[in-house]
Parts: structure tokens; sequence; C-alpha cells
């Protein structure tokens, strides 16, 4: 049974209305709607839950694995990387396998601290895993990784496209992706059109709330597989050539996602799980005392870096090629060249560094923890609707939608409306001019004044006047030469200014 919602912990002002309006609907509504409404209240108060998806072989759970800063994921080719498995905050580290009839047994992890690769269990009966984590990440974020697209197993295929939302499932596997409120997608060099088609199936998973900038971003994984020669621009630096080609994949994908950001999953799992030893830095160092003539020869291809003579065994350059791969390496070696007395610590750091992961960190940090709780309430409010919809009582339907629309009138709930315009405009339901759709991508895209205002450096005083002259601006838009549909966006984006106008003003 769910918690009382005077008595329950939110993501903050938004999700408490969303819950106390679900609670008090309860009583109005069908059992099984009302059973329904239960489960939304549930999720309103769990951590926000991000679904990591994309191709096979993009290195999802590798990237899960840096997310968490712990080699739990399986990223070997095996029974569990073709589950679901949710991660989640628990007091005590455990795995539990949930069977397709509700049914749990518990596994223990391997000797590594990860995932077993033999669930010793019919596989077929297998809906999801639970993974229950006592880390400190997945207080405020459940991460649920799933399998890959393009796989060769038509199960494996249909399994994802289950996650995702693309076809019926069974209760208990629909349980354990539905509530995914926002997605990180992964892809590799070149965006197919399934890419595209994944995040469109997101939407189905969340209640029909598009994939788009205020739910969704996504990572161009294993950069250093990019050769920098062959990007324009790049000027022969490999960081420089991967952010350009994310800069070219975002324009692809946009405004299904806010963002896509280069990383090297590799290396961010090496160096955030404990990956990186005492031991591997002390092997670094003796790769870096080789003689400039061998050190050239061994960084020429995975195959003489382990097969090349010289003073380091061919064993500890295998391990250090699995961990770091070939452009990890030459990064450690860039950094003792420069500092050969840095600390192994120090040099997991640049390790770290060189993975890109920090950026990804920040944009989950910009994009879903800062807005968790407008993204939770939204996605509370379409699951509601969505009840409401598919019970069939007319009556039941109406009393739902007056609540909410009763809600969204109230001056503190006016951000919902801004995150369900900008969804509007970036799934192209409305059609925007480009500059008003940037604006209103901008406008909800951020709760800092200054960046909804697009007058970074500009003062108090400047912000309020701008505030208000845009207000109008939209106001006037709404009422001449706005179509309907761009009519009510200009509304929502009119009173989101006016708003901002007042709070710059009291400040």
């Amino acid at each position: 049974m769910s918690t009382a919602p005077e008595q329950q912990s939110w993501p903050g002002p938004l999700s408490a209305s969303v819950a106390r309006l679900c609670a008090g609907l309860q009583p109005e509504v069908s059992e099984r709607t009302a059973e329904g409404f239960a489960e939304v209240l549930d999720r309103l108060g769990a951590p926000l839950q991000v679904a990591v998806a994309g191709r096979i072989k993009s290195g999802k759970s590798t990237l899960v694995n840096a997310l968490i800063g712990r080699r739990v994921a399986p990223t070997d080719v095996g029974e569990c990387t073709r589950l679901v498995t949710r991660f989640q905050y628990g007091t005590v580290d455990r795995v539990e396998v949930v069977f397709h009839d509700g049914r749990k047994q518990a596994v223990p992890f391997d000797q590594g601290g990860g995932i077993p690769a033999d669930l010793g269990v019919d596989f077929e009966e297998v809906s999801h895993l639970e993974a229950y984590l006592t880390n400190a990440v997945l207080r405020d974020l459940t991460v649920i990784d799933t399998p890959g697209l393009g796989s060769l197993d038509s199960a494996s295929v249909a399994r994802t496209e289950q996650a995702l939302g693309t076809q019926q499932l069974d209760p208990v596997s629909r349980d354990a992706v539905i509530g995914a409120e926002a997605v990180v997608y992964v892809v590799t060099q070149g965006v197919r059109a399934d890419d595209e088609q994944a995040l469109a199936a997101f939407t189905a998973a969340t209640a029909s709330r598009e994939a788009g900038p205020v739910n969704a971003i996504a990572v161009l994984n294993k950069a250093d597989m990019i050769e920098a020669d062959t990007v324009e621009g790049a000027d022969d630096d490999l960081w420089k050539a991967a952010e350009i080609l994310a800069a070219k994949q975002s324009q692809l994908l946009k405004p299904k996602v806010a963002d896509v950001i280069p990383v090297i999953g590799l290396l961010a799992e090496t160096a955030e799980t404990g990956g990186f030893t005492a031991h591997d830095a002390e092997a670094l160092r003796s790769l870096a005392k080789l003689d400039s003539s061998t050190r050239e020869t061994l960084l020429l291809s995975a195959d003489l870096f382990t097969s090349w003579e010289c003073d380091v065994p061919a064993g500890t350059r295998t391990h250090l090629l699995e961990r770091m791969d070939l452009h990890g390496v030459r990064r450690a070696l860039d950094a003792l060249d420069g500092e050969p007395d840095i600390t192994a610590g120090e040099l997991r750091r640049r390790v770290r560094d060189a993975s890109g992961l920090a950026s990804v960190l920040d944009r989950l940090d910009s994009v879903f923890r800062v807005r968790a709780d407008g993204i939770k309430a939204a996605a509370a409010l379409a699951s509601i609707t969505a009840l409401a919809h598919s019970s069939g009582e007319r009556e039941e339907h109406r009393k739902v939608h007056d609540a909410i629309e009763g809600l969204l009138a109230r001056p503190e709930a006016h951000q919902l409306r801004v995150l369900e315009a900008l969804t509007l405009v970036a799934a192209g339901s409305v059609e925007m001019p480009p500059d008003l759709a940037d604006e209103v991508m901008r406008v909800g895209g951020s709760t800092a004044p200054a960046e909804q205002l697009g007058g970074p450096g500009l003062s108090p005083a400047e912000l309020t006047d701008l505030a208000l002259e845009r207000a109008n601006w939209w106001r006037s838009f709404s009422s001449f030469g706005a179509t309907p549909a761009q009519s009510r966006v200009a509304h929502v984006v009119h009173r989101a200014y006016f708003l901002l106008w007042q709070q710059l003003r009291t400040r």
C-alpha cells in the first residue's frame, strides 16, 4: 500500500502537488483506475528512473557500470545481457531474478561482485533482474539497463522492444520498465534509423510522453575508435573529432535529445569502478621508460602492443589493453611523460578526465537531477491521464481532466505547462519557426533565469526588463499571426515569462 501523501517524501513541490491530486481522486474513480493511481504514487516517491538504451555492442552496460561506480552489470555477451536489469538502492547488496509469473529468486553475486553470467534458472521464464546496491549514486537515481537493438537473436530484439514499450508486456515485465522517466541513449559513430525508432519507442514506455530535451540525452560512446584524420576540422585531434561528430549526431537526433556527449565508456568504467590499480600505474611507468622506438611500435596497433618483444610482460600489457585500450594507454603515458612522479591516484584521475565521463555526469545533473521534480510530476500526470482515458468511463475521464486543469492553473504548477509545451514543440506536434522553437526549448530547458532568458552576464535589472519584454511579445504573437496550436504554446510561454518577471522583480 502507498504511503499517504502527507507522510511521504517527494522530489519537490510539483511531485507533492500531483501526489495530493492523485490521492484525492482515488476514491472517485473505479477500483482498477485507483490501483493504477497507487502505482503512480509509488513511482512518484521513488528515485528518478533512467533507462540506458541503444544498439547491441554500443557499450551500454559498460556505461552503466561507470555511472554507478561499480563493475556490476555484465558486459560480456551472455544471458544476462539479454535481460532488463534495474539497479536501485538497497541496504543490503543482492540480486533477485524476477519471473514472468511474479516469483522472485535471490542469486549471489559472482566473485568479482557482479551479476553472475549463469543465473541457474530457466532463462525463458525470466522477466527481468532487480539489483539492489548500497550505492550513494542510486539513492536518487534508479538505472535501468536494457538489452541492445540490432541483435541477431530475435528473442533479445523482442525483449528490447518490450523494454522500450513497443510490444504488449506481461504485467511483471511492464512494471520493470514502465516507470522509466528519462533515457540515456547510447550511440556509436553512425546514427541509424533504428536509433531514432528506439527513441520514439521510449514514448510508449513512459505513458506516451515523448523523448525530448526534458527527459533524454545521448552519448557518443567508444569515441576513441574515431579516426580523427577522417573528420574535417578535427586537425588530427581525437577528442576534437569526437566533439564534431557528437554535434552532427545531435542535429540528427534533436529534438529527441537534449544533447549528444562524447565518452569513452571503457576508460570511464576502469577509472570509476576500481579497475585502475597501483599495479596498473607501475606497469604504465615501466612502459613510459621504454625507448621511444619501442614505445611507438607498441602503440601502432593492439596486436603489436601485446606481441612485440619488450621488458614489460605480454600478460601485463594484455591486461592494460583490456582495461584502457590503446587510447587510454597513450593518454596515461602522456601524463607520465609530463610528470614522471605522478601518483597512482592522480594518474587514475587523468584517465577519468580522458574518458569524458565528467561531461556526461554534468549533463545528467543539469538535465535530469535538477529537474527530477518536474520530470517525475509530468510523467505522473501523463500516467494519470492515460489511466483515466483507458478506463472507458466518460465521467471518470472528465473528473480527472478537470482536476489536472485545476492543478495546472496554479502559478506554482505552471512549470508543468511549460514542460508540456516544450515536449509538443520538440516532438513536432506543434510546428514553430526555428527561432521561436529554440526560445521555447530555452525557457523550458533550464531553471536558471539567465539561461531561460538567453541573457548570461546581464544584470538583475536587465533580466527583469527582458522578461517583461518577452512576455509582452509572446502575448502579442498568441493573438496575431499564430495558428491555434501555436497560440496555445504562446500563452504558456507568455505566462512563464510573466511569472519569471514577477519572481525577478521581487528579489
